[in-house]
């Protein structure tokens, strides 16, 4: 019983090869098949990414500069990455435009002069085109005071700043940026 099957699995393993398709070669790639250029978004696993905005941030840091020479200042995109099978990006979609802030002061303590300093930060912020920034939603502001090898940091979202009521004085608007949304 045993051979007879054994000699059936044989057969059926060298019948299942024969009738198996074999694969004819494809023709190499050429001008009207290419790959589409961007891909499907079911084909990407999504990753958060920055992009660096190296001409926004050399005018935005210029604009700061103009008000304190040893300003620093960047803009990047914030968004995702879509990230293929073999481990390769895709593409990348910017949610927003964010910019990181740092300046010196001499008193961290002093929230009117720091809170000067937000709005000061925010109407060069306010005054970019919009055809300049990415993304869809507003971006984040992270601005860090500097006094010697002391630091205070403030951080918020564009739209939580435009939200202040008017008529707050500086340190109310340095105080309420303070609480998170």
């Amino acid at each position: 019983m045993k051979k007879i099957f054994c000699a059936l699995l044989f057969v059926t393993v060298i019948l299942s090869a024969c009738s198996m398709p074999v694969a004819s070669p494809q023709p190499p790639p050429t001008a009207t098949t290419q790959a589409p250029s961007t891909p499907r978004p079911e084909d990407c696993g999504y990753q958060w990414a920055q992009k660096d905005l190296p001409e926004l941030s050399k005018s935005f840091q210029g604009s700061l500069q103009a008000l304190q020479s040893e300003a620093q200042a960047r803009a990047y995109a914030f968004g995702e990455n879509c990230m293929l099978a073999d481990g390769s990006v895709g593409g990348f979609s910017a949610m927003e435009t964010d910019f990181n802030v740092t300046l010196t002061v001499t008193d961290l303590t002093n929230e009117s002069d720091l809170g000067g300093w937000v709005v000061k930060v925010m109407q060069v912020i306010q005054s970019i085109p919009k055809d300049q920034l990415e993304g869809p939603q507003p971006g984040r502001v992270m601005i860090i005071f500097q006094s010697g090898s002391d630091q205070k940091i403030v951080n918020f979202y564009i739209n939580q700043y435009q939200a202040l009521p008017p008529g707050l004085s500086n340190s109310e608007i340095f105080q309420k940026l303070q609480i998170p949304p």
